[in-house]
């Protein structure tokens, strides 16, 4: 089985699309690992980066996106169901030519009005049907053809983001470093860990904190990090990756659409990419001794 992760912020803008699709690329390409990308988030950012915005529009036209999966659990009498994972699941993605073992299950911008309605899903023959299982049991038979799955989660702690968390085996917090980035994340922990116990038991690791898009000699920044620094030596908040991602021009650029022969020439020459290496291997570090 795949080593499955959810990354989770309840602020958005800290980057935690970039840094997903950055980790599932180079995890594929440098570690040669087959990889799967979940895209939960209703902004779609992480499909529009892999594939491209005109490739998704055909895609959530015809209904092949994760939203028709929650969209049948809202209409069970619908015969047959109308979501199909070989339709919906997108082999060989990434518009880096060196990126070759990635895969993706798109988002839509239906997962808005999906989030909502979920909590009013019939329960199924013998209440066997939970809301947060649905992706769960729609995958499961997938998920051995790959060694990493990352799922990038919307920016908050609804049915949708229960239905990455339900089938991880830990979760990475990115955030910038400032106070309104980092004010929820003792509640990630707390949520994250009460919807674990309900589970028989299966944990869910709070794998680390990324310090993205930080500033070196900022005040702000250089005094939230010390205050992370000292919360997660006291369990408040996950421990701290020691890689840290600068805030850098070329990530705005990283987001586009456009075909890259290698890494480097997506994530950047000045050092960027090599911090983004870095990273993954000291996420894929941290996953190996949580197994």
């Amino acid at each position: 089985m795949p080593y499955v992760i959810s990354m989770i912020n309840l602020k958005g803008g800290v980057g935690k699309t970039t840094l997903t699709v950055a980790l599932a690329e180079i995890m594929a390409a440098r570690r040669n690992a087959k990889v799967l990308v979940i895209d939960l988030d209703p902004q779609t950012n992480a499909t529009a980066m892999l594939i491209g915005e005109k490739s998704w529009e055909k895609l959530d036209q015809a209904g092949h996106t994760l939203a028709t999966l929650f969209e049948d659990a809202l209409r069970p009498d619908k015969n047959p169901p109308q979501f199909s994972l070989h339709d919906t699941l997108q082999l060989g993605v990434s518009p880096v030519s060196a990126v070759k073992k990635l895969d993706l299950l798109p988002s839509s911008l239906k997962l808005i009005d999906v989030q909502d309605l979920l909590a009013t899903m019939p329960t199924g023959r013998l209440f066997t049907d939970r809301p947060v299982d649905l992706l769960h049991k729609a995958t499961r038979k997938l998920l051995p053809d790959y060694d990493y799955v990352f799922i990038d989660c919307p920016p908050n702690l609804g049915l949708i983001t229960m239905n990455g968390l339900r089938m991880s085996h830990g979760y990475v917090i990115p955030t910038k470093p400032d106070v309104l980035s980092t004010y929820g994340i003792p509640q990630i922990m707390t949520r994250v860990e009460n919807f674990a116990e309900g589970l028989a038991g299966d944990e869910i690791v709070p794998m680390g904190t990324i310090i993205n898009m930080y500033r070196a000699g900022t005040t702000t920044h250089d005094n939230t990090l010390r205050r992370l620094r000292a919360d997660a030596r006291k369990n408040k908040v996950p421990q701290l990756f020691e890689t840290m991602i600068p805030l850098g021009d070329n990530v705005a650029a990283a987001a586009e659409f456009v075909a890259s022969s290698t890494l480097r020439q997506r994530w950047g020459y000045q050092g960027h990419y090599d911090r983004l290496e870095a990273l993954t291997d000291e996420l894929a570090k941290r996953a190996e001794r949580s197994l």
